[in-house]
């Protein structure tokens, strides 16, 4: 295994002492030297040479001897030592590599070929370091296809920066595939040239598919918000106006805009199975203005939708191919895919929503649901639209008929003559209205008159409720609801309209349209209240 870690050695103890011999090495030498200069010259000159200098060049040369070999066994020591050193290295660093999961590699920066890798190659990879001693270029292999160039243009990048950090996918020869994160740095020689790249590679499969699932979340968490705002904004919509018209321009906008469609259309039912197209939207063509437009037919024709209509359910036909009542759907024989969705109020069916497509299979059940959550409030307000449409009609005629109240209240006051001429047209129309009247005191409720329209409805004789309080016989359901016309009154302008909920002698209560205003009656300040059943008089519109 090629050494990666270069080993610092550490200051050894004996440092001061080997300067210190190399000192008296090199003192002692000289000292020789300049003795045997000396003796050679005497013996140039011819000269006696003392016997004590001749033992001290002696004692030099043997110094010089002793030092330099004590120098030499030292270093030869010290050469043993880092030998140790660089074993007991190399044998942590190999333990170390052989036991962490991460891969621990080494290029070359020339050739880009493998130099080192550990065992945890095997483990990520999936193939043998034996491949890699073969074959140093052999991890390419490894790396996926779709990822192979973008890794190898940064690595070959690297060998020039220095640096390398990349996600990428690896497959395993069975073709299962992972993801790793490799990092890289470089290792500079003397030159300051990048000669290798060392770094490591991880396993973050699952780290990897713990994000996807976490951006899978966060998109469906971004997609539950947005449908909930739109269907936010679509019942606020449908709610803000009352009118037919507005409510059904909300509604197909709103609808076209949950389910994506070619063509979405809002049917209304009038009577049992008759189905006209109240609002439409094509996405390629304009409706087409035929004589007998609007779309309209018998829903007994189609038996499809008459199965939709009886068991109120939601349909999506992935292929009208293969629904073999489609061809008597008409004017729908070039879409694919079909939606349909019942809007449904109070258990009773108002109508139907549908969207189609030329192609087939085009809707979801996901765009199935978001239909139906939608129905809902859009039911509710067709629903109210309804109402609302009929008691507006009503309350006119009902304003017509307190006008003419009024009108004999006026003549009342212009002279007595005219009041009994009054009175009696009053009393007239008191009388013969078919709608109930009723005369009671502010302050107690107390009733003084009613017409025979008034018996009728609530089941009293008038004998039974003249000197009677309402409160006493509790023809208010809710007490409340006379207070807060009272206090209308109070501002001094008529009450029309309002749908309240008044009680018949039997307990049964009645929804009823009432309109009051205040008068005065024998004297007594009092109101004189019109009421009907709003049931029948919706009846009476829609026949």
């Amino acid at each position: 295994m090629p050494s990666v870690v270069g080993v610092r050695s550490k200051p050894s103890s004996n440092a001061v002492p080997s300067r210190a011999w190399r000192v008296l090495s090199m003192v002692a030498a000289a000292i020789s030297v300049i003795l045997a200069i000396t003796i050679f010259g005497a013996k140039l000159q011819r000269l006696e040479v003392s016997p004590l200098i001749l033992l001290v060049l002696l004692l030099a040369i043997c110094t010089v001897i002793f030092v330099h070999g004590r120098f030499l066994l030292h270093l030869q020591g010290q050469h043993r030592q880092t030998a140790g050193a660089l074993l007991t290295s190399e044998h942590d660093f190999q333990q170390m590599a052989d036991n962490i999961q991460e891969i621990f590699w080494m290029l070359d920066a020339r050739t880009k070929k493998t130099l080192y890798v550990n065992q945890a190659y095997e483990t990520i990879t999936r193939r043998s370091c034996q491949s890699l001693q073969q074959d140093p270029s052999s991890y390419v292999e490894a790396i996926h296809p779709e990822d192979r160039p973008h890794v190898l243009a940064k690595l070959d990048e690297a060998t020039r920066t220095g640096q390398f950090d990349e996600r990428f996918r690896v497959v395993w020869p069975n073709g299962e595939m992972r993801w790793v994160s490799v990092r890289g740095f470089p290792v500079r020689d003397e030159d300051g040239s990048i000669c290798r790249l060392v770094g490591t590679a991880q396993d973050i499969t699952a780290q990897k598919q713990a994000e996807e699932q976490v951006s899978k979340n966060l998109a469906l968490a971004e997609g539950a918000w947005a449908e909930s705002e739109a269907l936010r904004k679509a019942t606020l919509a449908l709610t803000q106006d009352l009118r037919m018209d507005i409510v059904l321009d909300a509604l197909l906008q709103s609808l076209t805009g949950l389910v994506s469609c070619e063509c979405a259309r809002i049917w209304l039912l009038e009577g049992e199975t008759r189905l006209f197209v109240a609002r439409e939207k094509l996405r390629h063509e304009e409706p087409k203005k035929e004589p007998n437009y609007p779309l309209t037919l018998d829903a007994a024709d189609v038996p499809f939708l008459q199965r939709i209509l009886a068991s109120q359910k939601s349909v999506i036909v992935s292929d009208t191919k293969e629904e073999t009542d489609w061809k008597t759907f008409k004017n729908h024989a070039h879409l694919r895919s079909w939606l349909c969705v019942p809007l449904v109020a109070s258990q009773r069916t108002l109508g139907l929503l549908s969207v189609g497509h030329t192609q087939p299979e085009c809707f979801t059940g996901e765009d199935l649901r978001r239909a139906e959550l939608l129905a809902i409030p859009a039911a509710v307000a067709i629903q109210n639209s309804r109402l609302y449409e009929c008691a507006s009609i009503y309350g006119s005629e009902l304003e017509k008929r307190v006008n003419d109240l009024h009108e004999a209240k006026r003549a009342m006051e212009e002279s007595e003559e005219g009041r009994k001429v009054s009175d009696e047209r009053f009393q007239k129309v008191f009388r013969s209205s078919p709608i109930p009247f009723s005369i009671t005191t502010v302050k107690e409720g107390r009733f003084l008159d009613v017409n025979g329209a008034f018996e009728l409805r609530y089941g009293y004789s008038r004998a039974e409720l003249i000197g009677h309080t309402v409160h006493e016989l509790k023809m208010w359901e809710d007490p409340a609801d006379r207070s807060l016309m009272l206090a209308q009154l109070q501002k001094g302008g008529p009450i029309r309209n309002i749908i309240t909920r008044l009680r018949m002698k039997s307990g049964d209560i009645k929804l009823t349209a009432y309109s009051a205003d205040r008068i005065h009656f024998d004297g007594l300040e009092c109101i004189l209240a019109v009421s009907e059943d709003v049931s029948q008089y919706e009846q009476r519109c829609e026949n």
